[in-house]
């Protein structure tokens, strides 16, 4: 072999080993990081709601595989209901999915984000309102102001939920007065303000109340909800429409801490499952609610009855009364109400002007 063939050799070999060696570094070890798991407390312990949270977490199990996960517990699985907030704050839970309203003693402003008073909008508007209309930014100047070491998205906006269940059908707002009433949120200073006495009760407790006569009468939230609850066992008169909770949605709540800990990715995966589960929520809720709704009537013997214009409209007075008490107390409050007024005042105006009469064609087709 001459000197030219044992170069050529060597030059190959060389080029050989130069290439494994690029190869090398150019897929380098990288650690993994570990699996994060996120241990989120639902405020219900079955039901429809909790098939709402639960789609909720398998939408982010969807989004991020197996590097995020959220263990999702039913309510009182740590805490009370009416500790999940405090408990989220101080880390003991690292999420919640619950509603504003089962935490605003702490500051009745709360119950704007969800159950406040009805400027003409449904809960579609308010998240809009929320999402583009300077909410987020005012919920958590709240959150600031209160202290609380918490991150929180919307989602899920609920119909208006039903006046309830009563003894006899509700001709008159003069009927109202005196009855026992279990309702929760800025609603309680509303009814109260019409004359009702008002007991606030959690979900699985309303049932057993008024059929011992703690309570004349109650509302919880939809045809479901009411039926799980067996409400139809107490009660054959059944009401909806109303001003006092017209609009409602889910709040999911992060301990601060621990989101911003999270890879940017994870975040936007958590507030994104929160937006698209909107959307979910209102076409699953709305066709099981009407399911439920006849079942109540052909099968339990509930008489529905709409709520009549004119306790409606009593309603509203209440709400303006409410309203000036608060906002004279509290200027938070009243800078509050003054951002979502500014938006419905345009918002509902193009959309009343624009949406043709629903009901018009409903009886043009269904009598």
């Amino acid at each position: 072999m001459n000197d030219m063939t044992n170069r050529r050799k060597f030059l190959k070999g060389g080029a050989i080993a130069g290439a494994a060696a690029v190869g090398t570094l150019a897929a380098p070890s990288i650690a993994k990081a570990a699996p994060v798991t996120l241990k989120m407390q639902a405020a219900w312990g079955g039901g429809i709601f909790l098939e709402n949270a639960k789609a909720y977490v398998d939408r982010v199990h969807a989004m991020a595989g197996k590097d995020l996960k959220i263990d999702l517990l039913a309510v009182n699985s740590v805490v009370k209901t009416s500790q999940m907030q405090d408990a989220v704050h101080r880390g003991v839970l690292d999420a919640a999915h619950y509603v504003p309203a089962y935490w605003y003693s702490k500051s009745k402003t709360a119950s704007l984000f969800g159950t406040g008073p009805c400027f003409g909008w449904s809960s579609q508007e308010v998240l809009g309102w929320c999402h583009y209309g300077g909410g987020m930014e005012l919920f958590n100047e709240l959150m600031g102001s209160l202290g609380l070491n918490l991150v929180s998205f919307f989602n899920s906006p609920m119909p208006a939920q039903p006046m309830g269940w009563f003894k006899e059908e509700i001709k008159d707002a003069s009927q109202m007065s005196g009855l026992k009433y279990r309702t929760v949120g800025l609603a309680a200073d509303v009814l109260l303000e019409m004359g009702m006495s008002v007991v606030q009760l959690p979900g699985g407790e309303i049932q057993p109340a008024m059929k011992s006569g703690l309570i004349d009468a109650a509302e919880y939230n939809n045809p479901t909800s009411d039926r799980d609850f067996g409400m139809q066992d107490v009660s054959k008169d059944y009401h909806l429409g109303s001003f006092h909770q017209s609009q409602e949605f889910f709040e999911v709540t992060f301990n601060k801490k621990k989101f911003n800990s999270l890879p940017a990715e994870h975040q936007a995966i958590l507030r994104h499952a929160s937006e698209a589960e909107s959307s979910n929520f209102y076409w699953h809720n709305t066709a099981r609610y009407a399911e439920d709704l006849v079942k109540l009537q052909e099968e339990s013997g509930v008489r529905v009855h709409r709520t009549p214009d004119a306790v409606m409209q009593e309603q509203l007075k209440a709400w303006d009364i409410v309203i000036d008490r608060i906002s004279a107390e509290d200027p938070f409050f009243a800078k509050v109400v003054a951002s979502q007024k500014a938006y419905a005042k345009d918002v509902m105006n193009y959309l009343n002007l624009n949406q043709p009469d629903y009901k018009l064609a409903y009886r043009h087709y269904f009598g």
